[in-house]
């Protein structure tokens, strides 16, 4: 389990990394081609997206780099279970605050992500 924690780290570290810069390639290496993203929608319904629809959103972003954001990300929690794994996050792009639980799928020896669930609470 010790080696899974440390995988499953470094796939955070990529993960923060990916959105800091809003790097789309660096996402597409840790995300599942078949995993999707879900949210509370602008209308306040649950939204589904391809990682294809999500990573096109990311492309067109400008990046909390580029606009000098302070960078604060933290991996809250890792749950192992064999080849099942679940990391919560936390990380910023103020105004925007994020908590994001990551579903982990072990596929063919490396850990992916097939599930991005979001939440994002807007500061003043």
């Amino acid at each position: 389990m010790q080696d899974a924690e440390h995988a499953l780290r470094a796939l955070a570290q990529v993960y923060f990394d990916a959105a800091y810069d809003m790097d789309a390639q660096q996402f597409q290496t840790i995300f599942h081609p078949r995993s999707a993203v879900t949210r509370i929608g602008d209308d306040g319904e649950v939204s589904v997206m391809p990682i294809e629809t999500w990573l096109a959103g990311v492309r067109n972003a400008t990046a909390p780099r580029k606009l000098g954001l302070e960078r604060k990300d933290e991996v809250v929690a890792i749950d192992v279970s064999e080849d099942l794994a679940l990391v919560k996050l936390r990380l910023q792009m103020p105004p925007r605050y994020f908590i994001d639980l990551l579903s982990c799928l072990k596929v063919q020896g490396c850990w992916k992500i097939v599930q991005k669930v979001m939440s994002v609470e807007v500061r003043p």
